[in-house]
């Protein structure tokens, strides 16, 4: 059976946080679909189409990446998809906090899809996509932040 992996998120934008932990988890899956989450009542800081155009040019030679959207609930994205797995970066014990009540409300409701967490880098534990927006946002240069395939400077909020 193929292992598949939904890897959701916003990606507003996407990291190298983000980036290292779909590499990483790529020895331990088959196929990772990182799923940019769509939310109608929700505007992103940079438009639906451009984090997946750029999370696209980061992968474009990963066969095993898929990149794409979804609405709605993760694990009825994760059906949609055969995937088995639900895959999370965490940086912090915060995150650790968050992310453990999410997999178990996400558990008691498919209980055939499994949550899997890779611990961030020691260097990329800082790095958020809060924190590069707001650089962005405040005319910074984030570039070291996001992987070379995100060109922050190309799209001007």
């Amino acid at each position: 059976m193929e292992k598949i992996a939904v890897f959701p998120g916003s990606f507003d934008p996407f990291t190298i946080g983000h980036e290292s932990v779909v590499r990483r988890a790529l020895s331990i899956f088959d196929k990772i679909i990182i799923a940019a989450g769509y939310n109608s009542r929700k505007k992103g800081f940079f438009p639906l189409e451009k984090r997946l155009e750029w999370i696209g040019n980061v992968f474009h030679d990963e066969p095993a990446v898929e990149i794409t959207w979804f609405s709605g609930l993760t694990v009825d994205f994760c059906h949609e998809k055969n995937a088995s797995y639900i895959l999370r970066g965490l940086r912090t014990a915060a995150d650790f906090e968050f992310e453990r009540a999410i997999a178990q409300v996400n558990k008691a409701m498919a209980g055939n899809i499994e949550s899997v967490f890779l611990l961030t880098k020691p260097e990329h534990t800082p790095i958020n996509s809060t924190i590069v927006r707001d650089i962005v946002r405040n005319g910074g240069d984030a570039s070291m932040f996001v992987p070379r395939g995100v060109k922050l400077n190309e799209y001007k909020p």
